[in-house]
């Protein structure tokens, strides 16, 4: 089905009946809970390499949607023109030859790739680190790694080994050829810019404290142009070929990656934290052309003012409205309040929100997939191995646990300590005050999501499994929920378990009274999304790529609401979804 802006991404028209025109399903099966979005499908899965192709479209390479879109500035629309099932797996960059081909830095494989005219593929290179920054120089092709002591080499697409220009690179990335003939490409670990001619030589080092520089640029005046990719969405200009000035300007776009100028010098953004397309004025005004949105979402939390809090890859995020709360809980200021009786259920860098439309930036923090609010305060597990707890009013980073295997799911027990679902090593862990870690359970497949009930005891899916299992003090396991296909998110709600079913796309309820399970929703954007992700039985093989995130396995959080809704994460289109109370059943 075709997706916003004719993309091919889902849209939030879920099978069994959806009303667009209020954002409901219509016609539930009894039982079934009413599904809203509580924002719009992401168009793009993260922005990162944007360039000008020969037919005037802007092609947008998503490194998380591993596939490249075309955008017509003019009529709006937005095409998908490398597939996500094809060839290429993971594109970070891409540039255009003289004769009209697209080059694609793939990074995880270590691959680039060509796409003639005619559509069709061809391996230029394989075998490089993160390749990432690219460019042509007419008929000539040069690459760069975005590694510590990474190379900048040419390519030769008809053949030919390809030559070492420079070692020592701290982070490449996106590079473009200068006025003055020169290769410019960022060091992002210095803080540097760097030249160096096409033929060779010695580099040279033309600027320095440079904000966090992710991409240079040249506009058509000749001006260099540096994107940082930090939370502020800085822009330094810098008049290498004039007076040398420097002028910096802020424009609010988070995570910023690359830019492309039209032939009206119009200065267009990409961001790898978010997505979507922005123009950017001069004086760093800004004007949305392609929306902004979620990554994942991957875990998903609620604090109890009803600001709902997701882990986005690279960032907290959430959004931007909050959900009501009862009567009678902690409000934070602003929330709004659900009139009437208590509904049924109960609720169980810098983090100053950054306002993006419908969905708003609390914090750039690598790799984070799992999230839990406790009281005033948010625990992040990111699969670098990290735990780590974030007071959002100070925007303190406490650092609790590291080099665990793949983190995933991450819960608060009685005592205060986390509870932690370590995916990548089958165990369950407890993370007291002090951050001394005990093993809870061990030998699982693939714990993905933990839970704990009224009375303190633990949950965990068992994505591998099939099953839910709930913890006993000596360390066992008892089955509480078996026969499930890719159970993920878990949250208690009252005496009701519920699971995030991904292999069926459903939402399934157990009664832990009873052991009796239903299905509580069904037809959700969730599960294997519509890019390529690691497999959950292999992931480390793909999750990190020579140091940094590399591609990572899906996961759909839940959570229950202060209202007695739940929100999940609906991971295949880049939304949060809000299931309302059904009522008796």
């Amino acid at each position: 089905m075709r997706g916003p802006r004719g993309t091919d991404a889902p849209t939030s028209a879920y099978a069994g009946g959806y009303d667009a025109g209020n954002g409901h399903r219509t016609g539930l099966p009894e039982g079934r809970r009413p599904v809203e979005a509580l924002n719009p499908a992401n168009p793009l899965w993260g922005s990162n390499g944007i360039a000008f192709g020969p037919d005037g479209r802007l092609y947008v390479a998503e490194f998380l949607g591993g596939r490249i879109s075309a955008l017509d500035l003019a009529g709006g629309g937005l095409d998908v023109v490398v597939p996500a099932d094809g060839p290429v797996r993971s594109p970070d960059d891409l540039a255009f030859g003289a004769d009209g081909s697209m080059y694609i830095a793939d990074l995880v494989p270590g691959r680039v790739w060509r796409r003639g005219p005619g559509g069709e593929y061809t391996l230029v290179c394989e075998g490089m680190e993160n390749p990432n920054g690219i460019t042509c120089i007419g008929d000539r092709l040069f690459v760069n790694e975005m590694k510590m002591d990474g190379r900048l080499l040419e390519l030769f697409p008809d053949g030919g080994e390809p030559v070492v220009l420079a070692e020592g690179l701290a982070l490449g990335n996106a590079m473009q050829r200068g006025p003055d003939g020169c290769l410019y490409y960022p060091h992002m670990v210095t803080g540097q810019i760097w030249r160096l001619s096409p033929d060779g030589g010695v580099p040279e080092m033309v600027a320095d404290r440079v904000d966090r520089p992710v991409a240079v640029r040249f506009d058509r005046g000749g001006v260099l142009h540096v994107l940082s990719l930090g939370p502020e969405g800085i822009v330094t200009r810098i008049d290498l070929h004039g007076t040398g000035s420097r002028t910096r300007v802020t424009s609010g776009v988070v995570g910023l990656d690359n830019a492309a100028f039209d032939a009206e010098n119009r200065m267009f953004v990409s961001s790898y934290a978010s997505g979507g397309i922005t123009e950017m004025s001069p004086d760093g005004r800004t004007r949305t052309i392609v929306p902004r949105g979620f990554d994942g979402p991957y875990g998903i939390t609620i604090d109890l003012g009803g600001t709902v809090y997701a882990a986005d890859h690279y960032r907290v995020a959430g959004p931007s409205a909050p959900l009501p709360v009862r009567p009678g809980s902690p409000v934070r200021p602003g929330a709004p309040v659900l009139p009437g009786p208590p509904a049924p259920g109960s609720g169980h860098g810098e983090a100053r929100g950054s306002e993006e439309g419908d969905v708003t930036s609390h914090l750039l923090a690598p790799f984070v997939h799992g999230i839990v609010a406790d009281g005033e305060l948010l625990h992040l597990t990111s699969q670098f191995g990290d735990v780590r707890t974030l007071d959002p009013g100070t925007g303190s980073l406490r650092t609790r646990v590291s080099g665990l295997r793949r983190p995933l799911g991450v819960a608060v027990g009685p005592d205060g300590s986390l509870v932690v679902a370590e995916a990548g090593g089958g165990r369950v862990l407890s993370v007291a005050a002090d951050d001394t870690v005990t093993v809870l359970a061990e030998g699982l497949g693939c714990p993905t999501d933990v839970a704990l009930d009224a009375a303190g005891r633990v949950y965990v899916s068992d994505e591998r499994a099939g099953a839910v299992f709930r913890i006993e003090p000596d360390a066992t396991t008892a089955v509480v929920a078996e026969g499930l296909a890719a159970p993920q998110g878990l949250t208690v709600q009252g005496d009701t378990l519920y699971t995030v079913e991904t292999g069926r796309r459903g939402l399934r309820g157990v009664s832990l009274t009873t052991g009796a399970s239903w299905t509580e929703a069904e037809d959700l954007p969730v599960g294997t999304a519509p890019r390529p992700v690691a497999s959950p039985t292999d992931a480390e093989s793909e999750l990190f790529s020579h140091g940094l995130p590399g591609l990572a396995p899906g996961f759909a959080g839940i959570a229950a609401a202060p209202d007695g809704s739940l929100v999940v994460s609906g991971n295949a289109e880049g939304t949060v979804l809000r299931l309302t109370p059904s009522g008796p059943r």
